[in-house]
């Protein structure tokens, strides 16, 4: 009996002590605050969608709140690019460029916690905020003749030949001249962190992107126009922790 009694206190001490160092693992690898810093890619935007910047904060062990703020390029899905004979690019039909502006408040909850220094951590997160989307007009480069070249705003009763099109205006040109939309956006997501540092941050966010706007954003005048947009994204991440 006595041996019995001394092989059970034996395996609640062990049992205490992982436990114990389970928590104490847990809690080293644990955080206050994280700051983030994105490349977005979605099916709404080009090779580089946009970029996000994020702050999250612990609320519990598993659960945190975010801020972030993301800068989109929101594009129409029937645009197409093609190639003058200068070499320069441009989009046949679009009218405006659509730049949003997303700032978001959501949380994110743990769903499997890594180890220390190795391992994939996996969460969920939810975000919801206004939109501020700013319609800016899409300059081209259009041949009248031989000679004569003007940079104007697309409008498709004017440049009616394909042919004519030289390229696109300058880099920002007729930014000045943007127009407000004003909306809301809300997102769900996976996410999935493969750094191998305490205090650093990598990783890649999956998730459904839903925005609107209260009124028709005329990307391309001669095609069917949105002003709800919907996309699903990634972004790759890098941050630090403390």
């Amino acid at each position: 009996m006595n041996g019995v009694k001394i092989f059970l206190i034996a395996c609640f001490t062990l049992y205490g002590s992982l436990v114990f160092a389970q928590r104490e693992d847990a809690g080293n690898y644990e955080y206050d605050k994280e700051y983030l810093f994105g490349l977005n890619k979605n099916t709404n935007g080009g090779l580089i969608g946009g970029f996000v910047f994020k702050v999250g904060t612990r609320l519990t062990d598993d659960q945190y709140s975010f801020f972030a703020v993301e800068l989109s390029n929101v594009k129409n899905p029937k645009e197409i690019r093609y190639n003058t004979v200068l070499g320069n690019s441009y989009i046949f039909g679009k009218s405006n460029y659509l730049y949003s502006i997303r700032p978001q408040y959501g949380r994110e909850i743990i769903l499997f916690r890594k180890a220390p220094n190795q391992g994939v951590q996996v969460s969920a997160l939810g975000g919801i905020g206004p939109s501020i989307g700013l319609i800016a007009p899409y300059y081209i480069e259009y041949a009248i003749n031989r000679l004569q070249t003007v940079r104007e705003q697309y409008d498709p009763e004017i440049h009616q030949s394909r042919f004519n099109i030289l390229g696109t205006g300058r880099l920002f040109e007729g930014l000045g001249q943007s127009e407000l939309a004003i909306g809301a956006n809300l997102k769900a997501a996976l996410n999935f962190e493969f750094g191998v540092f305490k205090t650093n941050v990598t990783g890649l966010e999956l998730g459904y992107m839903l925005e609107g706007f209260t009124k028709e954003i005329p990307l391309i005048p001669t095609t069917e126009n949105r002003q709800l947009f919907q996309s699903a994204y990634f972004t790759f991440y890098y941050g630090f922790r403390k």
